[in-house]
């Protein structure tokens, strides 16, 4: 059964390997990840940074080509995922509402928020974030006061009630508790119908197998089933096995003896600290760029964007890593659209750097789930890309082809925002040196 993975960021990869990701869904790159040899592909739509309109409007052009690259490869069975957020932000359930709607009908929708690598589990339908080894309700983090995507509960059925403004009743989703996982849950999914809303418990990788394989039986038996998850489940999905390249290997793939590069768009408390913290090693060169300027200046865009690069330049050709990060500040706006409209004004001076950037880098660490979309799609410009595996829990490497315009063999790190410790992304850099 093919799984197809629709991901509103970069990262939803960052628990499987070998598998392509798709930077466009035009028909013809859809059928190239459908008859790809690995089971599972994904398919980069970036919709957690835009507006509702646009974000459905996307869905709908990626549902709408995929009939017809279906329809092409004479495909039948697959599995629609819809890929989003451990700490429940995203576009729901405008997302899965999109893909009811073109693909339906299905039997069932599922939320799956574990991500066992990120410390999330969900426990008697209670979604947690471990934070220094304390469960802690995801209401209680600073993930729910997101700016755009803020919620008020971490009891799943509470969630969905007020993600979907009552219509659907906290009372009418149905609970998939860890013992119903662990004794076997295939009898009761094949009497689910009319798209059900279900939430999932997770706890260890196992609970997901057992789930898994219980999913794909009924799915082959002629249930059709929706999933809104995060990451851990699509390991018990792809049953990949373990990824040709060990973590501690990666640093073969350094395609030069120069310096690498590190971006950080990324502004959530987590990825601060690990910027601190790589910050502290040798042969740094930090170099911040004042967003505010972007916003208060625009017409020194160019400017900025001309001084930046040289000093990448200059510290670069003196043997130095350039740290490239965002200023560390969340500015203010007058509301979500222009919010996320200058989201989108960052993103393309970032684009304009990566593209700038000396062509002898080794590496590149791209830091933040929309900064790593954007740099696969517009600054490395790429149509599909190999994932080779995970340098860290949680986060993907992957290279470019060896005909690429600019940085040809390219390894390029893919480390989400919120994952890992304090010491994570400094340990991703030594591992590339």
């Amino acid at each position: 059964m093919k799984i197809i993975i629709l991901d509103d960021d970069p990262t939803g990869s960052q628990t499987v390997h070998s598998c392509l990701l798709l930077m466009r869904w035009d028909v013809e790159t859809l059928r190239i990840g459908l008859r790809d040899q690995v089971g599972i592909f994904f398919i980069l739509t970036n919709t957690r940074a835009l507006a509702p309109k646009e974000a459905s409007e996307v869905v709908l052009e990626v549902c709408r080509n995929l009939k017809l690259a279906l329809a092409a490869e004479g495909i039948k069975d697959f599995l629609i995922v819809s890929r989003s957020d451990s700490t429940l932000r995203g576009h729901y359930p405008l997302e899965t509402d999109v893909i009811a709607e073109e693909l339906g009908g299905f039997d069932a929708h599922f939320l799956i928020p574990a991500f066992f690598e990120g410390g999330r589990i969900t426990r008697d339908s209670i979604h947690y974030l471990i934070i220094e080894g304390v469960p802690t309700p995801v209401e209680q983090t600073e993930f729910a006061k997101d700016s755009v995507f803020a919620y008020s509960h971490s009891y799943l059925p509470d969630y969905v009630q007020e993600k979907t403004k009552g219509k659907i009743k906290a009372n009418q989703v149905e609970q998939f508790l860890l013992d119903d996982l662990r004794k076997g849950s295939f009898e009761r999914l094949m009497q689910l119908s009319n798209n059900t809303c279900v939430v999932v418990d997770g706890e260890r990788q196992t609970d997901f197998d057992l789930f898994a394989e219980d999913l794909l039986k009924a799915a082959s038996l002629g249930k059709r089933f929706l999933l809104r998850s995060a990451a851990s489940i699509l390991t018990s999905l792809a049953k990949l096995g373990l990824q040709p390249t060990a973590a501690e290997d990666m640093s073969q793939y350094k395609r030069t003896s120069q310096p690498g590069v590190v971006l950080v768009g990324s502004h959530v408390q987590k990825t601060t600290q690990q910027l601190q913290e790589l910050l502290k090693e040798p042969d740094i060169a930090p170099l911040e760029i004042e967003v505010n300027l972007l916003r208060d200046n625009p017409n020194g865009r160019d400017t900025l964007l001309e001084s930046t690069l040289k000093q990448v330049q200059k510290v670069h050709s003196q043997g130095l890593t350039p740290v490239i990060y965002t200023s560390r500040s969340e500015l203010t706006f007058k509301d979500i659209e222009t919010r996320l409209a200058f989201g989108v004004t960052v993103s393309s001076f970032l684009m304009d750097l990566v593209q700038g950037l000396p062509h002898q880098i080794s590496f590149l660490i791209s830091k933040g789930g929309i900064t790593s979309n954007d740099v696969l799609s517009v600054g490395l410009n790429l149509q599909t890309v190999r994932l080779l595996g995970q340098i860290l829990p949680g986060c993907s490497l992957v290279r470019t082809e060896n005909d690429h315009p600019l940085f040809p063999n390219l390894p390029v790190v893919l480390f989400p925002g919120n994952v890992g410790d304090a010491q994570s992304l400094a340990t991703v850099y030594r591992l590339l040196l």
